[in-house]
């Protein structure tokens, strides 16, 4: 038997660590799932050959025009890596096949070929890429002709895209039904031990200059619409450093499992927010968070903070374990719809980029659509609040003020 050592990420190689009928992987871009599963199916096709089973393993996407749309260069560069797999395949222009005849890799489009593929050979596994598009007529077509097991094999089917919409039928079948035998993996940039510097670059331009679209790109997420963000055109990610300026304002969203913690420092300058530092995290218990948030952003403490007025106890933790000027911040009705509509009447809300969660939130914050029309709705989704939150309690009482005002002119109103 050949031992070999394969190096994979991490997340990608747990994934296999257990059967599967299903083996799905989701994410963004430069996470390395393309190029992995393009080195598994080679090992996959390995291992059932050297077992003595015979077939096709099938490597589709919705729709392939030619073979240079097809995951081919990726399989064939995957095998090429690897001395023992180049030496135990015969590639040639449009075909991989091992030497021994055995198993051939098929590159096909589900819409139009699988009748034609399911006519020639039993398919012994079958990696879909770029599956986001598929449909769900295909997916019914193709399950059931991956049916084929011996004696310690099954066959298999991966699934790998970047998702979308939550109703595309990809996503329906693997993640929101509850299937059996279905083993779902997210991996994404950070993921990725060999993440690439000029791909570096481009995430960072992309979390800089398209940061309405950063999160679908890099991060995995759906693909919303940008109309329905909360703050969709007023939010830029770059570096900067207070001067003059008024503040600085603190704000404290709790997080309690499963929300994260988040604090913040804000300024304000030249008809602009600046959130220049965060002390954001997931399971912070409330022992730990005077801690958490001093050793992340800096005299944290000397200045005054306002969170949550809903829980006092948790105040009152906090002022006896080392935020003594924490205060309850003070709510009235309609505080979050007006706290919005104030903020987004800013030129611009800039967030340093080592504010990594709350540039996520300020991004992903949306408002409720209707399921029918698509229309987009006054409230808002309670989820993804928790960086804009600490930002409106530490603004709170310049939100108040608006009101107050009898003449002149107020920044941030619209």
């Amino acid at each position: 038997m050949t031992t070999a050592r394969i190096e994979l990420p991490k997340k990608l190689i747990a994934n296999f660590r257990k059967p599967a009928r299903h083996r799905v992987f989701k994410g963004g871009r430069g996470s390395g799932k393309t190029r992995g599963l393009a080195k598994m199916a080679a090992i996959r096709v390995y291992q059932l050959a050297e077992m003595g089973v015979q077939g096709v393993f099938l490597c589709s996407r919705e729709h392939l025009n030619s073979l240079e749309e097809s995951s081919m260069e990726e399989v064939k560069a995957a095998i090429r890596s690897e001395d023992w797999l180049a030496a135990y395949f015969d590639i040639g222009e449009k075909y991989i096949r091992t030497k021994n005849r055995r198993i051939d890799f098929v590159f096909a489009g589900l819409r139009h070929n699988l009748d034609s593929i399911k006519s020639k050979a039993r398919i012994v596994g079958n990696w879909t890429d770029e599956a986001e598009q598929v449909s769900e007529a295909a997916w019914r077509k193709l399950i059931p002709t991956i049916r084929e097991e011996g004696d310690g094999w099954q066959s298999e089917n991966w699934v790998s895209y970047n998702p979308e919409s939550p109703e595309s039928a990809t996503h329906r079948r693997f993640i929101s039904e509850e299937r059996t035998g279905v083993i779902v993996t997210e991996i994404n940039w950070r993921d990725n031990p060999w993440f690439p510097d000029v791909l570096e670059q481009e995430r960072q331009d992309d979390l800089r200059l398209r940061p309405d679209i950063y999160d679908h790109i890099w991060e995995g997420a759906f693909l919303s619409q940008t109309e329905a963000q909360v703050f969709f055109g007023k939010v830029s990610v770059r570096e900067f450093k207070p001067g003059r300026w008024d503040g600085p304002y603190q704000g404290v969203d709790f997080g309690f499992r499963p929300d994260p913690l988040a604090a913040v420092r804000v300024w304000i300058h030249d008809i602009r927010i600046w959130i220049e530092h965060e002390a954001y995290g997931q399971g912070v218990e409330i022992d730990a968070m005077p801690g958490f948030i001093k050793t992340r952003i800096p005299r944290f403490e000397e200045y005054v903070s306002r969170a949550d007025s809903a829980e006092p106890k948790t105040i009152s933790y906090a002022k006896r374990n080392g935020l003594a000027r924490m205060e309850p911040v003070k709510k009235w009705p309609n505080s979050v719809h007006e706290g919005i509509r104030w903020m987004r009447g800013f030129e611009e809300i800039v967030i340093h980029p080592r504010c990594t969660g709350t540039a996520r939130d300020f991004r992903r914050y949306s408002h409720k659509t209707d399921r029918l029309t698509g229309d987009i709705l006054p409230d808002m989704i309670d989820a993804d609040n928790h960086g804009p939150d600490a930002v409106r309690y530490a603004l709170a009482p310049l939100i108040k003020q608006v009101g107050k005002t009898k003449t002149g002119s107020v920044v941030g109103m619209y």
